[in-house]
């Protein structure tokens, strides 16, 4: 099946997110995969204000930082973009010190806005020398609230990634994410610093890829492979780190009850998980066996873009039987149980009514995929994505309606 192309420029739901952010700290880290939309969400910032952009990767942007300090003094009055910052994890302690200063003399907020693939060392560098001073948050692929309702089918193929999505016919967009991967596993993850085999790589990914959304034995696939329970470990942390595997804990709050304490495993792009297993097509992805849990993951991805900063996420299950396939924590004692059912005439299962009278939530929703929403009874509603989101957006408002009275 092919789509009508889409060459547009998203508005991403992000960038208001951003934008308060910038008013609020001194410096802001905006992480995400290559190639997510991170750089053009910053520079459609930067329209907005005085900003000068900074690619570390461009060898003569970087030499503009060969003494950081007297460039970053020379544009003190300006926004800094600074691309790909785990290219160069010596400015963090530079940074400190000019915000430290830029606070003494008023300019405490909106100084820098950094861009990053959530490199291995990134988080680490920056906390020790940016506490306090740098507030972080995260560009997902593309959402359907973001490409519209029309979209669902076209998204969850090919994935959030803009040039993906976008292609002109589903076989150029399988080129570009073979290619993606292919640059991530030769190129991006030597560059920052681990040893592993690219192939060994392709293979372990591939493998979580059919392991979608399952309770991953990482000795059983460290066996397949050939290699060290350690180094299969490794190889999760990496693509955890790197933003490309999701790893969902699960919850274990409840005493008295055998809980599972795996966590779950999602490859969190869509896109990716169908460019790894081969499937080209919407008719193709039908007919596989990671249809169901594929689209899990993919509304799991679309319903956590929209859920209020701070909000945990985990999954229920208890050795007897009692499964919920998202559990949204807002705070303390107030939760939302969700399943998530491709079909058009779902029916929630025994093993999320147990779960739900464990956990006693206070919204208990099963997302399908069509358009209108009813209840199931026992409390329960079923939701298209797009109204689920809304929900999340609401409460998302709300939450932050709360934070702003509680500000000094």
């Amino acid at each position: 099946m092919e789509w009508k192309n889409c060459m547009v420029m998203f508005v991403r739901s992000l960038l208001p997110h951003v934008r308060d952010l910038l008013t609020r700290h001194a410096a802001v880290g905006l992480l995400g995969p290559r190639q997510i939309g991170k750089t053009t969400l910053a520079l459609e910032l930067g329209k907005e204000r005085d900003s000068v952009y900074v690619d570390l990767e461009s060898p003569s942007d970087a030499a503009k930082l060969t003494e950081p300090e007297m460039f970053l003094e020379r544009v003190e009055d300006k926004l800094v973009i600074l691309d790909e910052i785990q290219r160069a994890p010596g400015l963090f302690q530079v940074l400190r010190g000019v915000i430290d200063r830029g606070r003494r003399n008023g300019r405490g907020t909106g100084r820098f806005l950094v861009l990053g693939s959530a490199g291995l060392d990134l988080l680490q560098q920056s906390s020790e020398s940016l506490a306090g001073r740098i507030a972080y948050t995260e560009l997902s692929p593309l959402t359907l609230e973001e490409t519209g309702r029309g979209t669902a089918e076209q998204l969850w193929l090919r994935g959030g990634f803009p040039d993906s999505f976008t292609a002109q016919r589903d076989a150029a967009s399988m080129e570009w994410r073979r290619n993606f991967i292919r640059t991530y596993l030769e190129r991006d993850i030597p560059q920052l610093g681990p040893r592993i085999s690219a192939e060994t790589l392709r293979r372990f990914w591939t493998m979580l890829a059919h392991e979608q959304g399952g309770l991953v034995n990482i000795s059983k696939l460290a066996a397949s492979l050939g290699i060290s329970g350690q180094s299969a470990g490794r190889y999760l942390d990496l693509l955890c780190d790197l933003l490309l595997v999701r790893r969902l804990a699960p919850w274990s709050a409840n005493a008295g009850k055998r809980m599972i304490r795996s966590p779950k495993i999602y490859v969190r792009d869509s896109g990716i998980v169908h460019a790894l297993l081969g499937i080209v097509t919407h008719d193709d992805l039908l007919s596989h066996p990671v249809a169901g849990t594929s689209w899990e993951g993919w509304v799991i991805e679309n319903l956590l873009a929209a859920a209020p900063a701070g909000a945990a996420a985990y999954f229920y299950r208890t050795a007897a039987g009692a499964e919920i396939d998202l559990v949204l924590e807002f705070r303390p004692g107030h939760l939302w149980a969700i399943e998530c059912k491709r079909s058009l005439t779902p029916t929630p299962p025994r093993g999320f009514h147990e779960g739900c009278k464990d956990l006693q939530p206070q919204q208990k929703l099963v997302i399908y995929p069509g358009l209108e929403s009813f209840p199931l009874g026992q409390g329960v509603e079923c939701l298209s994505l797009p109204e689920a989101v809304a929900r999340l957006r609401h409460a998302s408002a709300q939450t932050s309606g709360r934070l702003s009275e509680s500000d000094p």
